[in-house]
């Protein structure tokens, strides 16, 4: 009965969003509208913004929030092999670190899809199609999870703290494999439309991901991959000196809650525009606005900067890592 409930809410919503008809879809517009009022909240705080300065500890603080990313983005590569490894594929040869490292750059490209394009066609030297497909929709699905689950530190919230039963249910097998294939589908028919070299749509295959465990290892590397992710938004508050204005709980709930929202709406990289707007929407009215819209503008920068990082740096680790030896052996010896 509950399934059929969710499966009929899920129709109707469609089709109530269907006859809206806007434009590049109900998204896009969610982005614009976003960036629209980010804009705003800059253009009104302008001068605000202008008399704000960060001291030299506030620079260690930014430099810390750029490692903290950069190490997120590798947990969180570290949680898709996890994932690879729980759905029992067999991907010996390719290195899947390095894989979604560098592939991770091409979301910036128009389209937002095109990172999860290059995994595909790298996966499907090893895997079939339609199991590679599964890989690469179930990663989000895990992330918005992920982020969810942190959101009840941050207390009732209205009801907000119950928003973790969702994924909990929807990552019960049962209720996982109607979610998963319906979102192969969707996913099949974008790429195949944006890249005539993925074509998926004849090439489909519902696979059965229902193996009866729980997702445990990769969701958990999730939540730790959100953890520092937080960790790089929290030395950006205190660059600025704001992150007493609350306490962690709810910065740590607001800002998972935030980052959910925009991964959800995707029509620009990262949640550009998305995850600023939804928490000055939520926190604008505690928290000082022109130093929470400094901490929002530096940690954009920060978190693009660190993908770039870790792109170059992983690939190129061992090299460094081996010089570095190499000069310590040099100076103590």
């Amino acid at each position: 009965m509950v399934r059929i409930a969710l499966e009929k809410l899920i129709y109707f919503l469609r089709i109530r969003i269907g006859k809206l008809n806007l434009p590049g879809g109900l998204r896009l517009w969610i982005t614009i509208l976003s960036l629209s009022f980010v804009g705003y909240s800059i253009s009104i705080s302008s001068e605000k913004l202008s008399n704000l300065s960060v001291d030299r500890f506030g620079i260690y603080w930014l430099f810390l929030a750029l490692i903290l990313s950069v190490f997120s983005i590798i947990i969180n590569a570290v949680a898709w092999r996890y994932l690879l490894d729980w759905l029992g594929y067999d991907y010996r040869g390719l290195g899947i670190i390095r894989l979604y490292l560098s592939s991770n750059l091409l979301k910036y490209l128009p389209g937002g899809i095109w990172h999860f394009v290059e995994r595909l066609r790298a996966l499907r030297s090893y895997i079939k199609p339609g199991m590679a497909l599964v890989a690469v929709v179930m990663e989000p699905v895990l992330m918005v999870s992920a982020a969810l689950f942190w959101v009840p530190l941050g207390g009732w919230q209205s009801g907000l703290s119950l928003l973790p039963v969702i994924p909990a249910i929807f990552l019960i097998p049962r209720w996982r494999e109607p979610l998963i294939s319906r979102l192969e589908k969707e996913k099949a028919a974008q790429i195949s439309k944006l890249d005539s070299g993925n074509n998926l749509t004849h090439e489909f295959e519902n696979i059965d991901t229902a193996r009866k465990e729980y997702p445990w290892p990769p969701l958990l590397m999730e939540m730790l991959f959100l953890a520092f992710r937080f960790a790089g938004f929290w030395c950006c508050l205190g660059a600025f000196s704001i992150q007493s204005s609350l306490p962690l709980g709810e910065w740590l709930a607001s800002f998972t809650l935030a980052w959910a929202v925009g991964l959800v709406v995707p029509a620009a990289p990262g949640g550009l525009g998305v995850l600023e707007a939804a928490l000055l929407l939520r926190l604008g009215f505690f928290v000082p606005r022109a130093p929470l819209l400094a901490v929002l503008l530096c940690y954009r920068l920060i978190v693009t900067l660190s993908d770039v990082v870790a792109a170059i740096f992983f690939p190129l680790r061992r090299f460094l890592l081996a010089d570095l030896s190499k000069s310590l052996r040099k100076i103590f010896n």
